[in-house]
């Protein structure tokens, strides 16, 4: 429901066994999460294993997209729309036997509000959230301070963790449990060796329906190439694809006898971004200047094979909030060259590098460590931007350090991408109060788009909310706070062994998959 930081194009480890137990599905991902607390957690790989350990109130229906009842049996909003009353199941115990209960979620609630908490991309989904009360024993009651379009999809889905066991005192945001967490969902958390991999097994106690699947284990490779020979050797079921491996290397009889291709779209983009606190990004030529030396078409085509959309915005593509009216800046070194010029960068002194007032046009490029794409990419625009007199050098970080670099503002340039809600609120990324300590990890900061952010959560009506987001799609697109670049297809491989896989407008649903007895070694 949040914006979640996605590495770019790596999904799923290490081992080179071949599965002893068939009833477990071995699953890459591509990065070590830092954390399996629900509500701190800001990145996919938390997010993706903490949605097998823990549940939600309500949830989506996979075709409809409609909500529908989960650990709640109802839910009534008021007529102002400023009540959402919940009714909860009855017997939901957490993972060590515990009972769930309201209180759960009040102290979850207020968790999320405590300024102490690291968590400030969420609080502000809930920040016009007045009180959250225990009704009875089986019914909370949210009230906001105002309608909020998104408040059933917050409410109903808010992180949920177990008082019992976090309100002894220590720290909650190192606190042990974040790295064994007690959850409440189908499957229950085993072990976390570092480096290497997390464990997951069944919960044999759930209330609702228990998937087939036994276990599932999450393998950490952070090089695509590695994981792509360990999922050939059978060390692996489940794993992500780049563009290469899925047009040439995955093709073969024996391939494809053995795995299932998918192919599909989920709502995400990728980008670079300039921190527009530096002095090289703070004119808004500069920004423009720079987009137009990123070539986006020729890098799709010669990186991606042409896998993929390139985008102008914050916005899903395929959504109606994006504007379709807005075409990508042009690949253009000249108008590059004139718009740097004006903004007062030239080559001063004769040394072949772009200055300002004594400042050389020097930068850091910063990506996450074992993402092929964006290390080629920055390749690409290293040379791309020597031509014109900018120096460019390029540092990796592993996954850990990286998010905590951009959580400290501390960096000139990065690439990343962002995965998104179906449904989007633009004030976690966009909102100028989230430049400090939010996701708004550019700076970006604009009165107007304050003013339709701010208006947009209280719009009901699809169609005008849609209207008001198209302009903020406009305004974002002049300022390039990034250089917006695809929107990628999720390209995966799973074993045969696993069957009734769809794949729904929200992705792919793994607690719905069956394994094929006749496939089971005997």
């Amino acid at each position: 429901m949040i914006r979640i930081l996605v590495f770019l194009f790596l999904f799923v480890g290490c081992s080179y066994q071949v599965p002893k137990d068939p009833e477990t599905l071995v699953w890459q991902l591509g990065a070590e999460p830092d954390t399996l607390n629900p509500i701190t957690g800001t990145d996919v790989y938390t997010s993706r294993i903490d949605g097998f350990v823990f549940d939600s109130l309500i949830e989506r229906d996979n075709e409809t997209l409609d909500w529908k009842p989960k650990m709640a049996t109802a839910w009534e909003i008021s007529a102002d729309r400023k009540r959402l009353t919940f009714t909860l199941r009855e017997g939901i115990r957490w993972h060590d036997g515990h009972p769930f209960t309201v209180d759960d979620i009040l102290y979850s609630f207020d968790r999320v509000m405590d300024p102490k908490v690291d968590t400030p991309h969420l609080r502000v989904y809930y920040q016009d959230i007045e009180k959250v009360e225990k009704v009875d024993e089986r019914t909370v009651r949210f009230t906001m301070k105002r309608p909020y379009f998104m408040a059933l999809t917050f409410c109903g889905g808010i992180p949920l963790v177990p008082k019992h066991l976090y309100e002894s005192g220590d720290d909650f945001n190192s606190h042990p449990l974040n790295r064994a967490p007690v959850g409440i969902g189908p499957y229950r958390f085993v072990k976390w060796e570092t480096g290497k991999q997390i464990i997951i097994e069944r919960n044999e106690d759930y209330w609702g329906k228990k998937p087939e699947i036994k276990r599932i284990r999450f393998e950490f490779i952070t090089d695509d190439t590695v994981a792509l020979q360990v999922l050939k050797k059978g060390g692996l079921d489940f794993s992500g694809l780049r563009p290469i491996q899925w047009v040439r290397q995955t093709g073969s009889k024996n391939f494809l006898e053995r795995f299932q291709k998918y192919q599909f779209y989920t709502p995400s983009y990728s980008y670079i971004g300039w921190n527009m606190r530096r002095p090289f990004f703070s004119d808004v030529r500069v920004r423009r200047a720079m987009t137009m030396l990123v070539n986006r078409g020729q890098i799709l085509q010669k990186l991606n094979f042409g896998l993929g959309t390139e985008v102008t915005g914050p916005f899903y593509f395929l959504s109606k909030d994006h504007n379709p009216e807005i075409k990508p800046l042009p690949y253009n070194k000249e108008e590059a060259r004139r718009l740097l010029k004006e903004a007062g960068w030239e080559d001063h002194d004769g040394d072949g590098v772009l200055d300002q007032n004594g400042l050389s046009f020097h930068f850091e490029f910063l990506l996450p460590s074992g993402a092929r794409f964006s290390e080629r990419l920055a390749d690409i625009l290293k040379e791309d931007l020597k031509e014109v007199g900018i120096e460019m050098t390029i540092r990796k970080l592993e996954w850990a350090l990286f998010t905590q670099y951009l959580s400290e503002r501390n960096f000139d340039v990065v690439i990343l991408g962002w995965s998104l809600s179906l449904e989007q609120d633009p004030y976690q990324l966009w909102h100028s109060s989230q430049t400090e300590k939010g996701s708004n990890i550019a700076g970006f900061s604009d009165p107007e788009a304050d003013r339709i952010i701010e208006e947009g959560r209280g719009e009901f009506d699809r169609e005008k909310r849609a209207l008001s987001y198209r302009r903020l799609h406009q305004i974002i697109y002049e300022a390039q706070p990034y250089t917006f670049l695809y929107t990628m297809p999720n390209l995966v491989a799973l074993h045969r062994r696993f069957e009734n896989v769809k794949v729904y407008p929200g992705g792919m649903d793994p607690l719905e998959w069956k394994v094929v007895r006749e496939m089971m070694p005997q």
